[in-house]
């Protein structure tokens, strides 16, 4: 009897396993009729911001301090890249270090991928908008 208990967790693991290897097999909280990822057509491209981004930018906020930021990317017509903050930026804009662009504008966000600043393009090269908190920021070369 004791044998027979032993060996139960054994069978019961590999009826599990074997229930995993076809095809037919039951699908908990779904169904086998789900597109897969390859057939869903893919959305829009996204559009590249109006300027190529790359570079050194100087970030100010209205009634505060402006800091220089220098904005990484992998090509021109890149929709997201990396920033290198300098000291003395306003607020919390220290902690920048992604940017990305889309049709809603151009994104700062920090080391935990948080929103800092929302922006829009003011001309070739400017972008202004507001911080997380409502500041009036701008970017500017």
């Amino acid at each position: 009897m004791a044998v027979r208990l032993a060996a139960l967790p054994a069978i019961v693991c590999a009826t599990l396993l074997a229930a995993c290897s076809g095809s037919d097999r039951a699908m908990f909280g779904g169904s086998d009729n789900a597109p897969s990822a390859s057939s869903v057509p893919a959305g829009p491209a996204a559009k590249p911001p109006p300027v190529n981004l790359a570079g050194r930018w100087t970030l100010s906020a209205t009634g505060s301090s402006s800091c220089a930021m220098t904005f990484g990317a992998s090509s021109p017509d890149a929709t997201e890249g990396t920033i290198a903050p300098a000291g003395g930026c306003p607020f919390n804009f220290f902690t920048s270090r992604k940017w990305s662009y889309t049709d809603a504008g151009l994104t700062l966000r920090d080391h935990n991928a948080q929103a800092l600043a929302q922006l829009s393009p003011a001309g070739p090269t400017r972008f202004e908008g507001k911080a997380g908190a409502g500041q009036d920021v701008a970017l500017s070369r």
